[in-house]
């Protein structure tokens, strides 16, 4: 047969080989199931702050720690020298680099060893996706068989995504983003020239690389990609040579570890999702954790610290530290005492005051006795032991002074005082469910920090009680009141006023503190129009701690950290009608509290005093949205004449012996109306004018 012949059934041959292995690849390729990244969705749990920073990462179940990155997330550097290095025609091949498979084979034929793989970038995901479990032709093939599928089905970018989340960086590391903040403690946004080069040499051999075990061969490594790194244009020679001068990390870091308490609330409340946005901010968070935690070292030992920071026009959680020392078993530090019911001493007493300012009952220079009274089998006395006689709301307030506070209590009804503290959401508990007394008004219930702060931050907002929230969800609405904007802004000018702690500025910020029975807890609860800030001190297995003071021990803590979350000092806007006058300026039931006034029914068979009209809630139009609206009628039944009406706190008119007046409202909207007859009995309703 002649040669031609051979030649034609040899090129013969070599065709139907060649459409033998096509087919043969084609039925292969298509016996493949689709590609499961389920691997590469499994994630750390991660809880970031409002910018969305990491503010704590938890383990996944088998306690590897793999952070969710993307592209955008990651140095520029990096991703320069990870193609440089492994894979610098990525962009133009389809998933299997024919030329490197060639360069490979020809260097393991000529030296006998493997002096560069054939691998590309997409397969190493291939087999991050689905390891193998051998070293084998047929698991080499089913690899490159996966790259290519995984080029069909996805863009470059999400194939980088994917390496990045699953390369080994040796332990429990895995995913760049985690390999970052374990040897450096940053992000991998930003990283220099030399953390780069390592973070690309690791997952070469991760196990064999790891810095924290073998720091000279991580760094021959490192070297090795910066080497070829500059020699593919990447890097100049002097970014080279001085990231070579640079140690590698010789040991891991521990990962964020920010608002433990709120962070594992937040994944108790939602575990469906990996990843959860809270409204904090991570470096008031971090400011003061250290603040809580150098306080309780110098307060002493099994004491504790929680300080809670509000937005008060969000009501978004900015900082929640829930104890000085997360990992102290000694302070209990697990436990997140922004949450405990405690007793408040004084820190409650604004809030009489805000009602009785409200009711008409007082006003901020009413006359008050601070003087012994029983109240029956009830005798409260000042914390210093000693009675300062004739003293204005405003000073009692200030000072803190208990007898005033029970007078104004037993004047607006401690039933009546409890049921507004909880219309406007705080969670307040009497000791076994005994009936409200006046013991309440100087702590005798238990109430938490985020209730306190809440309520607070109602009196910053002119009355109205935010919805306070951690998440990111934006502002709530809220329908709950704590008082109106007159008495709320009363209040927040005398809190402003009250004497601040020793080598704190005077006259900045609206503050209370509290002391409860027995020196158990220490209190500081302050605002400005942006924020309120609260402060608990104290053990938590309630433990008494002798000495323990607010104004002491709270009151520094809260002023530190109004300094440290950079604070304005912002004053509250006084409204338009609220009443400044001096003692003897006011309206004669204004001037003094009655010795025999009542919250309620007045002596012998006196009839209660109450409006009749208009009744409480009510809709009234009068028109206000035409030129020439009408009056509001005002009509009382019951108590002793003269009569003097209020609304919104202001009076209307002077003292009247009739039962009937009216008012000229100056808008729409709602208002607070009062009477108070000559015993100091007196009444209030809420209507809307419309």
């Amino acid at each position: 047969m002649k040669p031609r012949y051979w030649l034609a059934l040899f090129s013969l041959a070599i065709v139907a080989a060649g459409y033998s292995l096509s087919w043969a690849w084609d039925g292969y390729f298509a016996s493949l199931h689709p590609l499961d990244l389920a691997t590469s969705e499994r994630t750390s749990p991660e809880v970031l702050d409002r910018d969305g920073k990491l503010l704590r990462a938890f383990t996944m179940p088998d306690g590897r720690w793999r952070l969710p990155v993307s592209l955008p997330d990651i140095d520029p550097r990096f991703v320069a020298m990870l193609l440089a290095y492994e894979d610098h025609r990525f962009y133009e091949h389809h998933g299997v680099d024919l030329e490197a498979l060639a360069r490979a084979a020809a260097q393991f034929a000529t030296r006998g060893r493997i002096v560069s793989g054939g691998s590309t970038l997409t397969m190493q995901v291939a087999r991050l996706l689905e390891p193998r479990k051998e070293r084998s032709a047929a698991a080499k093939v089913k690899q490159m068989a996966r790259a290519l599928q995984l080029e069909q089905q996805y863009a470059k970018p999400i194939i980088l995504d994917l390496y990045f989340v699953l390369a080994p960086y040796g332990g429990n590391i895995e995913g760049v983003r985690a390999a970052s903040l374990a040897y450096f403690g940053k992000e991998p946004k930003r990283l220099s020239v030399a953390e780069a080069a390592l973070l690309v040499a690791l997952p070469q051999a991760p196990e064999a690389r790891r810095p924290d075990r073998f720091p000279a061969r991580a760094r021959t490594a490192r070297d090795r990609v910066l080497e070829r790194a500059y020699r593919r244009g990447v890097i100049t020679l002097a970014e080279r040579d001085e990231a070579m001068q640079q140690n590698v990390p010789h040991s891991r870091l521990a990962f964020p570890h920010l608002a433990p308490h709120a962070a594992e609330a937040a994944l108790r409340a939602d575990k469906e999702h990996g990843t959860h946005r809270l409204t904090l901010s991570a470096g008031w968070q971090a400011a003061l954790e250290r603040l809580a935690h150098e306080s309780a070292q110098r307060l002493g030992p099994r004491i504790s610290v929680a300080i809670l920071v509000v937005d008060n026009a969000t009501g978004e959680i900015r900082a929640h530290v829930g104890g000085a020392d997360y990992f102290s078993a000694s302070r209990a530090g697990a436990i997140d005492m922004t949450r405990a019911l405690r007793s408040p001493g004084s820190a409650l007493k604004p809030f009489i005051y805000a009602l009785a300012f409200e009711s008409g009952v007082a006003h901020p220079e009413t006359v008050l006795d601070d003087r012994p009274v029983h109240f029956g089998q009830y005798a409260p006395e000042d914390f210093d032991l000693g009675f300062e006689g004739t003293v204005t709301a405003r000073h009692a307030l200030q000072m803190s002074l208990n007898l005033p506070a029970v007078e104004l209590l037993n004047a607006v009804g401690p039933e009546r005082f409890l049921a507004r503290l909880r219309s406007a959401g705080a969670d307040v508990e009497l000791p076994e469910d005994q009936p409200p007394g006046l013991a309440i008004g100087l702590g005798g219930v238990g109430i938490k920090l985020t209730d306190l702060v809440k309520l607070y931050a109602g009196l910053a907002r002119g009355g109205s009680v935010p919805t306070l929230h951690e998440r990111v969800l934006g502002a709530l609405a809220s329908h709950a009141r704590i008082c109106e904007p007159v008495s709320a802004w009363y209040v927040a000018d005398i809190l402003r006023g009250a004497p601040p702690p020793d080598n704190a500025p005077y006259n900045r910020l609206a503050f209370k503190t509290g002391t409860s029975y027995g020196y158990r807890d220490a209190w500081a609860v302050g605002f400005d129009r942006r924020n309120t800030i609260g402060v608990w001190v104290g053990r938590p297995d309630n433990a008494a701690v002798p000495g323990l003071i607010g104004r002491v021990a709270a009151a520094p803590i809260l002023f530190d950290a109004f300094a440290r979350v950079g604070s304005s000092y912002e004053i509250i806007p006084k409204p338009a009608d609220a009443l400044v006058a001096r003692t003897a300026d006011l309206p004669p039931p204004l001037r003094q509290l009655s010795d025999d006034h009542a919250a309620e029914a007045g002596d012998g068979d006196t009839q209660a005093l109450k409006i009749v009209y208009p009744p409480n809630g009510a809709r009234v139009d009068l028109g206000l949205s035409a030129p020439d609206g009408s009056d509001l009628a005002l009509k009382a039944e019951g108590g002793v004449p003269p009569f003097r009406w209020m609304v919104n706190g202001a009076p209307v008119g002077t003292p009247d012996p009739r039962r009937d007046s009216e008012w000229t409202p100056d808008g729409a909207g709602f208002a607070r109306i009062s009477v108070m007859d000559a015993k100091g009995q007196s009444d209030s309703v809420q209507v809307r004018l419309q």
